[in-house]
């Protein structure tokens, strides 16, 4: 059972030159998948497709069972984003914009109520629920962007490079709410360059490199598909496999 399943995806701007190279993957439930690789790699082209804001130029993206194209509504609606630079409204309120978040949703109000109140105490943004993200620092706004996915509890979570900006606290809340909707039954996809957090906390890996994907897995799985020694370490790893190393 899949979450969600990725098939031959080739994509990009241009279907001159494509930037994605049949990509296949998938996130299961309760489990969390690290996606790893350069800067210029293809992982944001790859998050771009999945949302929706670029159409594969062959090969599918199915979230709960459904394309975007056949089911838009149940496609969008079963997946939170948080972007790596915050997307705000100037006008709108900390609590405003998790408000807005559960209208698009269409949470009960009383339970959206309840999960804004957590979230805020969660965070340690009780202080800034009434303030403009004006007055936000960037920690404080990427903190806001991630209320926000958390406050729905989908069934998939895209993140992309989440630990930008924010404190040590924020780090230590973000990764015991990921912890807390793993559990739950949530998948979830992670994009980040902090390869340690991603070792600890990850069950399956994702290398993209110019555009393919170089290794796939567990950690032993790709340990055991490049000779790697027992116990090496992810980051170790990584780097012998976009630094041009044969695959044995």
């Amino acid at each position: 059972m899949t979450i969600m399943q990725v098939e031959g995806l080739t994509g990009g701007y241009s279907r001159n030159r494509p930037v994605l190279h049949d990509i296949s993957f998938a996130v299961r439930p309760g489990e969390m998948v690290g996606m790893i690789g350069l800067n210029g790699a293809g992982k944001s082209t790859t998050m771009k497709h999945l949302l929706g804001l670029l159409l594969p130029h062959s090969g599918s993206i199915q979230i709960q069972g459904v394309t975007l194209e056949e089911q838009p509504d149940t496609y969008r609606s079963a997946y939170a984003y948080v972007p790596e630079h915050p997307l705000v409204f100037e006008e709108l309120t900390v609590r405003e914009h998790l408000q807005l978040t559960a209208m698009a949703y269409n949470m009960k109000p009383d339970l959206a109520e309840r999960r804004v109140q957590q979230l805020l105490e969660e965070f340690r943004m009780g202080p800034k629920a009434d303030v403009f993200p004006a007055h936000l620092s960037k920690g404080m706004q990427q903190k806001l962007m991630i209320m926000n996915a958390f406050l729905v509890k989908p069934k998939l979570y895209l993140i992309d490079e989440p630990f930008l900006g924010l404190d040590p606290l924020g780090i230590r809340s973000l990764l015991e709410q990921l912890q807390e909707v793993r559990r739950e039954g949530a998948g979830i996809l992670m994009s980040s360059h902090i390869l340690a957090t991603l070792e600890q906390y990850c069950d399956r890996y994702i290398v993209i490199h110019e555009g393919r994907i170089r290794a796939s897995g567990t950690l032993d799985e790709i340990r055991s598909a490049w000779g790697s020694k027992a116990g090496e370490h992810l980051e170790s790893l990584f780097y012998r496999i976009v630094d041009g190393a044969e695959q044995p």
